[in-house]
């Protein structure tokens, strides 16, 4: 059930309008393999995140168009680096996820697996407007991470 929601709500905020800027179309920038591209952090409390976290690291928020209650994107130096979103309920072992760029999604998947990790299931998907894929593990110890690649996933026949 958790992992479903967390799903549409991952889902919503990356692909639906996830940036304030009109010509945000096509993956996000090139950050490197390994490296992080992106990260989520969900809350109980939209506002007092907000409040926090502007305080703390100098963030700003830009809403996402029809979901104002559940989700923002956070910005620095103009640029779209992260997401914060409602939590359903108590924070879960889902919540606060860093996505790893990587060049080969569906392989990366596969080695996860191979080292003992578990895919969430609906992972991996492409993200709308062509800007990529992402996958979502479970590691050995319990842990989610993310990974996003700046391409679609191959079609399948």
């Amino acid at each position: 059930m958790r992992t479903r929601f967390f799903s549409a709500c991952l889902a919503l905020v990356l692909t639906a309008g996830i940036s304030a800027a009109a010509d945000d179309k096509g993956p996000k920038p090139d950050v490197g393999d390994g490296h992080v591209a992106w990260f989520d952090i969900t809350t109980t409390d939209l506002n007092q995140s907000k409040a926090f976290y502007t305080g703390l690291f100098g963030w700003e928020f830009t809403s996402v168009k029809g979901y104002e209650n559940l989700a923002a994107e956070i910005v620095l130096g103009g640029r779209p680096i992260g997401s914060l979103r409602k939590a359903e309920g108590k924070i879960s072992p889902y919540d606060g996820v860093v996505y790893i760029q990587v060049k080969d999604l569906v392989g990366t998947c596969a080695k996860a697996k191979e080292l003992g990790g578990t895919i969430v299931p609906g992972f991996p998907f492409d993200l709308e407007n062509g800007r990529g894929a992402i996958g979502l593990v479970v590691d050995p110890a319990g842990h989610p991470i993310g990974m996003y690649s700046r391409t679609a996933l191959p079609k399948t026949k």
